[in-house]
């Protein structure tokens, strides 16, 4: 009795972390030449981990880039303002509360 509550207990554990999974994730489809992914395969290569990862560094990249942008635009933008200017602002802001 007790290895068929243990059996049920998996099947529903993986059940549960098979619909959880599915949540999380999105099925992306891809072509590559065949030989790399012969060649991937081969050699134990988890394609999905290294897409991921790639994606991953890929987007922190773009990201990183946009807020140098960003942060640059800012720069020019505040680049007209007296110190002066500043204390002002910074006193006003100050008494506003």
């Amino acid at each position: 009795m007790e290895s068929g509550l243990c059996l049920q207990f998996l099947v529903y554990d993986e059940l549960i972390y098979g619909c959880v999974y599915s949540l999380m994730s999105a099925v992306i489809s891809v072509r590559v030449k065949r030989e790399l992914k012969e060649r991937a395969r081969q050699l134990g290569i988890n394609i999905r981990e290294v897409v991921e990862r790639a994606l991953e560094e890929e987007i922190k990249r773009r990201e990183e880039e946009e807020l140098a942008k960003s942060l640059e635009e800012l720069k020019r933008a505040l680049s007209g303002i007296s110190e002066r200017e500043w204390v002002e602002a910074v006193r006003e802001a100050r008494d506003a509360r």
